[in-house]
């Protein structure tokens, strides 16, 4: 057979063909040469170049494949300035494009890969545009094919190879044939390949696949063994886990068979099983807190024959709803327990589970019920926990919300298996609630921290810009008197010294201050117009007024939104932005279009958020955030940054801009008595704090420090200096 045996349309749309099983797949069975001009290198790319393609391989096939580095802004800057380290700058992007494989398959791809070019099989150029010391991005999209009667295909158009271009875009080929009247744009097409690959190509430097490129590939080589079968298997065992769907074959968790668990997740379950299923996973926001919790779950099902009945609480119910997601691809069908709950009948099929479960009616020994926090706490869902006489286990996500008093009493003994996942387990300035969290949970199983995740590719990095601010004189002279006020309500209590009722209300409204300093508006204007065009853009407001006439708003929740009304219309009034906001206000079913609009980044560019992003919404395409409030609780500006640093393609690193407030210019500081010092070193430390924080593990965390040295020095904070900042 030859390419005349195949049916060829002359043109391919992803919206109405299969890419690979219509166009790639029939077409590579017959080829022995396929040559390729891609976008842009990563692995991802290799990873779909592999689909199809056992076809070639049978036939003793060649690849070539040409692509072009993905270089940042600053790559290209840096190269500008210093053009003979183009070859350094571009082998590390190449280096940086390679991601961990996702699960068995994309494994097995990469073994295949690395195969092939062991064996002269598949072979990479790298090109880019150069001229005149300068550099840019080789963006040639064509590829052609040939089969063993000389028969030639040419292709070009919108198509990348990536998952994104096979499965979620809308792209569009076109194909033109040596036979026929388009012999002369084959001929063409392939002169052109030929000149990059040669590196003939005027203005276009093509260069070898680099060797550390090369060994990074080689790291995925498990065996010298070809596997032509790889299509064949993800597809069967796609239709396998289809056909337990459509069969109802549910509530028997199992790992899904699309992806496998990373090696500390793997891990932490291990852990957990030897603390007797007792433990705490603490890990950073992004690096799969709720699969490795549902991993727990399975191999406690496992280790339980079946017999076993799941309590999940999380805090809010767009967390249940997402957790709903994944627990579905658990193969579990889950009881949905909240005031909107789509199970309009929750509370009937929660008694019914109970109740089967302690009669073995038809063998139902294993449930699933997933609900709130406030669901959790109410007298019915107790109530029903308390009858459960089987194997229990509650698994509570965000878990430091359990050291509060009224739901820590509710966290029952009579359970025996016990999960507590968060990425900041203990609490803030409550030393009693987080002791209360390791008495009832236990140890912990993992530590997984913000600064292993990035180094190990799970979170992405991020560069840090510190943006000072200070109050005015009328925020100033509020801000001092609440102090001083504050400081008459300090008490005693047992040896510990504490705020009284009224000093902890005082304490709030001075923090709304700081919150709603009116300077940062200013000073966001400055900072944000850069990105004016820009997309994947968030904005953290305070839940907060702002001052007027010398006073300040009422605290009402009507009046809460003041600062964020103000934001919303300097981005989308003055500066033309396309932005929305992102509030407890939205419900469920407007938050998810905006989701999905943000993330297209066409309909909108930015979304204006208070409270409801602090814990477990999953927005991975955010780039660049603008944080106008943090509080002194470091949990909560943690999970901020957390929300910001989840991986997304195309998404090399994320910019942070952090408003940090200040009483007043720190060339006025020297001038204050002992007293007024006094007073302002509580704000000033608790920003110094976070700076730190954010600095620490930031891009740039020299041009953070330095932002800390001038406050220390104003300050004369340097006798605090550790060694460490030095």
């Amino acid at each position: 057979m030859s390419f005349l045996d195949v049916v060829i349309k002359t043109e391919y749309r992803s919206l109405i063909d299969d890419m690979v099983k219509d166009f790639y797949t029939p077409l590579l069975n017959e080829a022995t040469i396929y040559k390729r001009a891609v976008g842009f290198f990563s692995s991802s790319a290799l990873i779909e170049i592999s689909k199809g393609i056992s076809g070639l391989i049978k036939n003793g096939g060649k690849i070539q494949l040409v692509a072009s580095p993905k270089l940042s802004e600053d790559d290209i800057e840096a190269i500008e300035k210093g053009f003979e380290k183009r070859k350094e700058i571009i082998e590390n992007c190449i280096e940086r494009s390679f991601e961990e494989p996702k699960n068995i398959y994309e494994e097995r791809r990469l073994n295949l890969l690395a195969n092939l070019i062991a064996n002269g099989q598949l072979d990479i150029k790298i090109a880019f545009l150069e001229e005149e010391n300068s550099i840019g991005m080789f963006h040639e999209k064509m590829g052609i094919m040939t089969d063993t009667e000389n028969n030639t295909i040419a292709f070009t158009g919108s198509m990348n190879e990536s998952k994104n271009a096979f499965s979620h875009n809308y792209e569009s080929i076109d194909v033109f044939c040596s036979w026929d009247h388009d012999k002369d744009r084959v001929l063409a097409k392939e002169s052109a390949f030929t000149s990059i690959w040669s590196d003939c190509e005027p203005h276009i430097k093509t260069i070898d696949f680099p060797e550390v490129a090369k060994e990074k590939l080689q790291k995925y080589k498990k065996d010298s063994i070809i596997e032509l079968d790889i299509d064949q298997d993800e597809e069967s065992n796609r239709s396998s886990l289809n056909c337990l769907t459509s069969c109802k074959v549910k509530n028997v968790p199992m790992i899904p068979t699309n992806f496998k668990l990373y090696e500390y997740q793997t891990k932490a379950i291990e852990k957990w099983k030897s603390y007797n299923f007792r433990g705490i996973y603490d890990m950073a926001t992004g690096t799969g807190k709720t699969y490795t919790g549902l991993g727990a779950l399975t191999e406690l099902y496992n280790f339980c024959n079946g017999n076993l009945a799941v309590i999940i609480a999380c805090p809010y119910q767009h967390l249940v709803e997402q957790w709903v997601e994944d627990i579905e691809l658990f193969n579990i069908a889950p009881i949905i327990g909240f005031s909107g709950s789509p199970q309009k009948n929750w509370k009937a099929k929660l008694s019914d589970a109970v109740r089967n479960q302690k009669l073995k009616v038809n063998g139902c020994n294993f449930f699933c019920f997933i609900c709130t926090n406030a669901t959790y706490t109410s007298d019915f869902v107790q109530n029903k926990i308390s009858k459960i006489r089987e194997n229990t286990l509650i698994l509570v996500d965000e878990a430091h919300n359990f050291g509060a008093t009224n739901l820590s009493t509710k966290l029952l003994d009579q359970v025996k298996y016990r999960l507590a996942l968060s990425a900041t387990l203990d609490r803030h300035n409550d030393e009693e609630g987080t002791a209360a969290l390791y008495r009832y949970f236990g140890e912990k199983c993992i530590e997984y921290p913000l600064e292993r995740a990035i180094k190990e590719g799970k979170l992405t990095p991020y560069k840090y810009y510190p943006v000072v601010v200070t109050l005015d004189d009328d925020e100033l002279e509020i801000y001092n008197n609440l102090s001083s006020e504050i400081a008459k309500n300090i008490i005693n209590k047992n040896g510990k010294i504490k705020l009284s009722k009224y000093g902890e209300i005082l304490a709030l409204k001075r923090a709304r201050i700081v919150a709603a300093a009116r300077q940062k508006i200013e000073s966001l204007r400055t900072h944000i117009k850069p990105y004016q065009n820009d997309n994947f853009i968030l904005v953290y407001c305070g839940a907060t007024s702002m001052l007027s006439d010398g006073e300040i708003y009422p605290d009402e929740e009507s009046d809460d939104l003041r600062q964020i009304e103000v934001v919303t219309d300097l981005l989308g009034n003055e500066l033309n932005m396309r932005v929305s906001q992102f509030t407890s206000k939205e419900d469920v079913e407007e938050r998810a279009v905006l989701k999905k609009q943000f993330e297209q980044g066409k309909a909108l560019q930015a979304l204006i958020a208070i409270k409801c992003l602090d814990e477990g919404v999953n927005i991975p395409k955010i780039k660049t955030a603008f944080i106008l409030a943090s509080t002194t609780n470091p949990k909560e500006y943690i999970q901020r940054r957390g929300r910001v640093l989840r991986k997304a393609q195309g998404k090399e690193y994320a910019e942070i801009y952090d408003f940090v407030t200040l009483p007043r210019p720190l060339n006025t500081v020297s001038s204050l008595t002992a007293d007024e010092v006094k007073r302002d070193i509580s704000l000033v430390k608790n920003e110094i704090n976070r700076i730190e924080e954010f600095a620490r593990i930031s891009l740039n965390s020299m041009e953070a420090n330095s932002v800390i040295w001038e406050i220390k020095d104003a300050y004369n904070l340097y006798d605090e200096v550790t060694e460490e900042e030095l």
